[in-house]
């Protein structure tokens, strides 16, 4: 008798729960062997005054499983709430997020009939850190955090990724022409792993540019390895110009636990009209199937996907005159893809055999570097008179009183003293960097700042000028 694998399953919101029980029957069906725990999570849990939109019992579920197919949730909009997704995917150490793109021309509509790509995600920081400010009248703040180790596992993943399936090649997307320091680290740590993978070969393309190729050339990516937000947005170009975003589904890694869920949200408005389609959260079940080491069965649920499609028997989403037969909902896709388990598809390429699962990256220990202090990045909320950089200046210098010098005030990252241009528009968010030649005792920052609110000054905050083993720490403004 086969063992029975834990598995926790969340239904979800808005067309959740039916396309949830779309791919359930499936896998019975199937002979998929499963023992379902599931819990409620979301909108209707957040409404019931819990804040994080999923409550104690459900932790405990998920990591006592340690496997989780998620049905799409609502995030409610403005009311300070943390998207859950992203709370479950950070709580866990979900840190890899993968997520096949393929076409299926001539059966779904797509310019790109042979596409097969797969975007690697990180999955834990980046600007989803979440870490948000207003810091002023008329300013707001996002940190962007990206660390040498979850770069590194991201990396070193994407490029088991690779190995293990046969592919050939791995893309790093960044944009350290203007991100130096935390792009600029993406890249380092990229090109010291990608020479441990000599079987692999290694591309790296600024994230702008990488995306346009992307959407008019996908044959020219194989593996492409990202951080959070921007592998957030091309998986989801690459999902639609492969022919539907509502197809893909997605894998979400960590050292002890996976989730498993479709790549769209939970489209409430088309919710309980039984009409959406469940190919997303389906082709994220076939990667938790493979994940447990059923992969026998993932094989033969996705022939009988990619034979439903070939036959034509496609969803209002997909559904084309020219090529389909049958126009179904969710229910009735279902029953069709049930109707051809044990068939296969013969025109386009038959499912991979195999588990698919990538041995999961051990991080190389690695000596701290040797940090020195220099002085402080003040930044201030000043909005008096005309804003005039001089003024400022002054006022700061005198507050200081020689402390630590002022070297640089800059606008939105743009320097405006000394020698700004008059043509700069500036709020009422000042950086203000006091900078020395030498290294510095950290102590004299606390005292600037002590001084500068004494003298009136409305500190909003201070970030540390340092070195680490002598290099810089910190960038430029621009136009210093």
């Amino acid at each position: 008798m086969s063992t029975h694998t834990p598995i926790t399953v969340a239904r979800g919101d808005g067309i959740g729960p039916e396309i949830t029980d779309a791919v359930l029957r499936i896998l019975d069906a199937a002979g998929a062997s499963l023992d379902i725990e599931e819990i409620t999570i979301g909108e209707s849990v957040w409404n019931a005054g819990h804040p994080a939109g999923i409550t104690p019992d459900c932790w405990d579920s998920l990591r006592r499983t340690k496997v989780f197919l998620k049905g799409p949730v609502t995030t409610p909009y403005g009311k300070g709430v943390k998207s859950l997704n992203v709370t479950v995917r950070k709580s866990l150490g979900l840190y890899a997020n993968v997520r096949p793109v393929r076409a299926y021309a001539p059966f779904v509509r797509t310019k790109h009939p042979g596409m097969d790509v797969v975007v690697v995600r990180e999955n834990e920081e980046d600007l989803y850190a979440g870490i948000e400010h207003r810091q002023t009248d008329e300013v707001r703040q996002c940190l962007k955090l990206v660390s040498r180790p979850g770069t590194e596992r991201i990396v070193r993943y994407a490029f088991e990724f690779a190995r293990s399936q046969g592919r050939k090649k791995v893309a790093s997307f960044v944009k350290d022409n203007i991100m130096k320091i935390t792009d600029g680290l993406f890249t380092e740590v990229f090109e010291e792993v990608a020479a441990e993978y000599d079987d692999v070969e290694k591309e790296r393309y600024i994230v702008d540019i990488g995306s346009a190729l992307l959407a008019d050339r996908p044959g020219m990516f194989d593996v492409i390895v990202t951080t959070n937000l921007y592998g957030d947005i091309i998986s989801d170009i690459a999902a639609q110009i492969a022919g539907s975003v509502g197809l893909a589904g997605s894998a979400n890694i960590g050292d002890s636990c996976a989730m498993f869920e479709a790549v769209h949200g939970s489209a409430p408005d088309i919710a309980g009209q039984g009409i959406a389609n469940p190919s997303g959260l389906l082709n994220g079940a076939l990667l938790m199937l493979r994940h447990i080491g059923q992969g026998d069965v993932a094989t033969k649920v996705e022939n009988a996907w990619l034979k439903t499609l070939e036959d034509g028997v496609h969803t209002g989403d997909i559904y084309d005159a020219t090529v389909s037969s049958e126009r179904v909902g969710t229910a009735a896709f279902a029953d069709a893809v049930i109707a051809r388990l044990g068939q296969e598809p013969s025109t386009l390429p038959k499912a991979r055999a195999g588990t698919g699962a990538p041995s999961l990256p051990v991080l190389k220990p690695r000596p701290p570097q040797v940090k020195k202090h220099l002085g402080a990045d003040v930044f201030v909320d000043w909005a008096e008179g005309e804003r005039s950089p001089d003024a400022l200046a002054q006022g700061l210098i005198a507050a200081a009183d020689g402390v630590l010098p002022l070297i640089m005030i800059s606008n939105r990252g743009v320097k405006v003293w000394p020698d700004g241009m008059p043509e700069t528009f500036c709020t009422d968010h000042w950086r203000c960097r006091f900078q020395a030649e030498e290294p510095i005792d950290s102590k004299k920052v606390g005292v600037l700042i002590s001084r500068l609110i004494d003298a009136g000054f409305d500190v909003i905050k201070h970030e540390g000028l340092c070195t680490f083993d002598g290099q810089p720490g910190f960038s430029r403004g621009q136009g210093q």
